[in-house]
C-alpha cells in the first residue's frame, strides 16, 4: 500500500530536522498521555482540525458529543494507523475495502457494517462505524503511541461551519477540551473533509460524500 507523507513540509523550517522530529514526538506523547487519562483534545488531522479522544472510552466520547451539542445518534469517525488496527475493530473488512484504500488519492472514510471493540456511542443504530486509515504522520504516530483508534470529529458546535485551521476554531470549543495540540498551529494548507463511502459485506458501495 502506498504511503502519503502529509507532514514532510513541516520538518524543513528554520530548525534542524532532528530538533523538529524531537518536538514532533514530544507533542505526540503529550497528546497520547492526555488520551490515556480519558481526556479530549484538539488536534490537526489529515483533513481539518478535529476533536479527539480514545475511541474505546465511552465517557470521553460522551464528552465530545456534549461539547459539540450533537445528538448521540449521529456517529463519529474513527482513525486507525494500520490495516491491522482496522481489522481489530471491524467484524469483517470486505475485499473491496482494501482495494479502495490502496488507490485512494485523498483521505477516505469507509463505513463498515459492524464495528467492535469501540465505545458503543460511536456506532450507528445499525452497528456500522466510519473508520479512516490515516496517512497523516501526526495522526498515525498518535494512534501508535496510544495503541488504540482515535475519534476524529470536526472542531465545531454541531450545525456551525467546520474549522479548517486552528485560528478558525471557536473559543467555546478550545475552552471545552483538556488539551490543544501544539503541532501545525499556524498551518494554512488547503484541506477538506474526507470522502465517505459505505460498504456492505457483499461489497456493495454507497457513496455518502464524494
Amino acid at each position: 500500500m502506498k504511503e502519503t507523507n502529509t507532514d514532510t513540509a513541516h520538518f524543513d523550517d528554520t530548525k534542524n530536522e532532528a530538533s523538529r522530529r524531537m518536538e514532533f514526538m514530544e507533542e505526540v506523547r503529550r497528546c497520547a498521555d492526555a488520551l490515556k487519562r480519558g481526556e479530549i483534545i484538539l488536534y490537526p488531522t489529515d483533513t481539518i482540525w478535529g476533536i479527539g479522544c480514545d475511541a474505546t472510552n465511552p465517557e470521553a466520547v460522551k464528552r465530545i458529543y456534549a461539547l459539540k451539542k450533537r445528538a448521540d445518534s449521529k456517529a463519529m469517525i474513527v482513525l486507525v494507523d494500520s490495516l491491522a488496527m482496522l481489522e481489530r475493530h471491524v467484524d469483517e473488512v470486505p475485499e473491496v475495502a482494501y482495494q479502495l484504500i490502496d488507490v485512494a488519492v485523498r483521505p477516505l472514510t469507509v463505513v463498515y457494517d459492524k464495528g467492535r471493540g469501540l465505545a458503543p456511542e460511536l456506532l450507528a443504530e445499525d452497528g456500522s462505524v466510519g473508520i479512516r486509515l490515516t496517512h497523516d504522520l501526526f495522526c498515525r504516530a498518535l494512534c501508535r503511541q496510544l495503541r488504540r483508534p482515535i475519534v476524529s470529529t470536526s472542531a465545531n458546535v454541531s450545525g456551525m461551519p467546520s474549522a479548517r485551521f486552528h485560528h478558525e476554531i471557536a473559543q467555546e470549543i478550545k475552552d471545552g477540551v483538556d488539551y490543544v495540540a501544539q503541532w501545525r498551529l499556524d498551518d494554512t494548507s488547503a484541506s477538506r473533509p474526507s470522502s465517505v463511502i459505505k460498504l456492505s459485506k457483499d461489497g456493495e458501495i454507497n457513496i455518502l460524500r464524494p
